[in-house]
């Protein structure tokens, strides 16, 4: 999804810059550009890059029970 409309950069870049080591929003604003124009995007942006700096276990592992299905006789 295209975050900033202004430079059209999309989520995907973001994601990207914050795993390549991207440490602050800034660095990515001075990277990308984003949310350097308009300003709208600013919060969806910081969002995004606070997202992708989480450690990707804590995002994308779920344990589950396994289900049970009922027994017929």
């Amino acid at each position: 999804m295209i975050v900033c409309v202004c430079n059209r950069i999309s989520d995907r870049d973001i994601v990207r810059h914050a795993q390549q080591g991207c440490s602050t929003f800034e660095d990515l604003q001075f990277e990308l550009g984003v949310s350097t124009c308009c300003g709208s995007c600013e919060q969806c942006a910081r969002d995004v890059f606070q997202g992708a700096q989480r450690p990707h276990t804590e995002a994308t592992i779920h344990i589950v029970a396994p289900m049970r299905l009922p027994a017929f006789a």
